[in-house]
């Protein structure tokens, strides 16, 4: 049975003080552009050493992604701790450690004019479950699965590494239905955010358990305020994304597009009885659009999906559970174009695919469309893998040695 990437399932951090701001100026031997990309792409990819306690992960960068070796032995930047997690905004690499209930340190990285990576500033954490890009901020989202009914925002400037903006969210306010709103991630839309939720119950030793297993819901905030303005609801699956888990993409066109694992459970047992699939919120509305509903569990043949990457060209790589209408199963691959409602299974991928990149760091599609990429972990090493988005294939490449791949990043510099 596949095993969740760890960092689907810890979780993350959030910005509480600055020890010290980015540094633009910053000589080192190369020196920085002024912050101008000079057009060129280099890869950051995380992995986990294998056999080492104390390092969450190596840092380690590359050129290109489809051959070579690569080793965690006498190479990158050690991150220490037990986990962490990453993002990129504004051409800064922002390193996130889980202080296990402590603060812990966030560090960010940018790439000198030589293509390495180069500390540029240092600040301390607390506990959050879900983060986004917004503008030029990092909104990052604590939510309590117990205990306090508020959820806390923080607004971090990435450019300044520094808080901008707080405040809090009446989960048990926003549910109404008696349980309490766990954000499951949130998305920049034009000015504002839609963050969904799932409805659980928070206590009686079954936290993520809810009565209310088929229905969806995206909460709709102004932004910078974070000001509640509607829910957006419906019925035709369950809630969008999961836990630590991205369920929203906008295309090119400025349309929404959701996806439903149908996971909800009661007691630790499955309860939704509707199928996983897309729904469509179209551009500039705030409704669910009632003449779509793409039906992926009946497509595929009855898997549900697990996660998803939005590859642009209203395309979808899917990780689809390997047994048929269960949530369980060893983790296949498919391709999705959710305008078309097409579906398809990618082929030449490893069987057995123990954990892969996190989606939410794959951004890794070429600037023509047709190619994008992920880390895969199996039982016989840990891989990037490229795939033909027209053909739906995939083909190994470049290797990484010592370790097991947890991020992939695009950066330009």
């Amino acid at each position: 049975m596949i095993k969740f990437n760890k960092l689907f399932l810890l979780a993350a951090t959030v910005a509480v003080f600055a020890t010290g701001c980015d540094k633009d100026d910053l000589s080192a031997d190369g020196g920085y552009t002024g912050g101008e990309s000079q057009g060129r792409t280099r890869y950051v990819i995380t992995a986990t050493p294998i056999g080492t306690t104390g390092i969450a992960d190596y840092l380690l960068t590359a050129d290109q992604l489809d051959n070579g070796t690569i080793s965690t032995a006498g190479n990158g930047i050690e991150q220490d701790g037990s986990y962490r997690y990453y993002m990129t905004h504004k051409g800064r690499f922002f390193s996130l450690l889980y202080g296990q209930g402590n603060p812990g340190a966030v560090t960010t990285y940018r790439l000198d004019t030589k293509g390495q990576l180069v500390k540029t500033s240092d600040f301390q954490t607390e506990t959050v479950q879900a983060f986004t890009k917004v503008n030029d901020e990092l909104l990052l989202i604590k939510i309590p699965r117990s205990g306090t009914e508020v959820a806390s925002f923080y607004r971090i400037d990435a450019l300044q590494s520094k808080i901008v903006g707080n405040g809090t969210i009446d989960i048990v306010k926003l549910a109404a239905n008696g349980e309490r709103a766990h954000f499951t991630w949130a998305t920049q839309v034009d000015n504002k955010v839609f963050a969904p939720y799932m409805s659980i119950k928070g206590c009686c030793g079954d936290a993520f358990g809810t009565s209310f297993p088929d229905s969806t819901w995206v909460a709709v905030f102004s932004y910078p305020d974070m000001k509640l303005e509607k829910v957006i609801k419906d019925n035709r699956t369950s809630y969008i994304g999961a836990y630590f888990n991205n369920g929203l993409a906008v295309t090119e066109s400025g349309d929404i597009y959701g996806f439903s694992p149908a996971a909800a459970t009661l007691n630790s047992v499955p309860v939704s009885t509707k199928p996983s699939a897309f729904v469509r919120i179209l551009k500039g509305t705030t409704e669910f659009d009632q003449r779509y509903f793409f039906n992926v569990q009946e497509a595929s043949g009855g898997h549900h999906i697990s996660n998803q990457t939005y590859l642009g060209n209203n395309k979808f790589l899917l990780l689809m559970y390997g047994d048929k209408n269960a949530l369980t199963g060893n983790r296949k691959m498919a391709l999705v174009d959710v305008k078309e409602k097409s579906f398809a299974w990618i082929k030449g991928a490893p069987e057995e695919i123990q954990s892969t990149s996190a989606s939410y760091n794959n951004n890794t599609t070429s600037v023509d469309g047709k190619t994008a990429y992920i880390g895969l972990n199996t039982a016989t090493g840990s891989r990037v893998y490229s795939i033909d988005i027209a053909a739906a294939t995939v083909t190994p490449g470049l290797v990484i040695e010592g370790g097991k791949i947890t991020a992939i990043t695009k950066m330009e510099y």
